[in-house]
């Protein structure tokens, strides 16, 4: 996959998670407050995972890009485990 796409693929993931938090804020009656620290980490995730893309450390790349995709993983996780916390 070439990194033009990667970076779209990150940009589109992120995005449908900001609209789950949008949709738990307008139609579960959920926060405002509550829910702006979970689109600030998604928002902050995005930002990393881009940069790291841009940046790609010279060597191994392939173990690079194995320790991105798991990170991004992980993150999400961890982002859609908010979510389903939110109240």
């Amino acid at each position: 996959m070439k990194r033009r796409e990667l970076k779209k693929s990150v940009n589109y993931l992120c995005g449908e998670l900001l609209a789950e938090c949008f949709a738990r804020v307008q139609f579960d009656n959920v926060p405002e407050a509550n829910a702006r620290a979970v689109m600030e980490s998604i928002l902050i995730m995005q930002a990393d995972i881009v940069s790291r893309i841009s940046h790609v450390q010279p060597g191994n790349t392939r173990m690079f890009f194995k320790k991105l995709r798991q990170d991004l993983t992980d993150r999400c996780e961890e982002i859609i485990a908010d979510i389903n916390t939110l109240a």
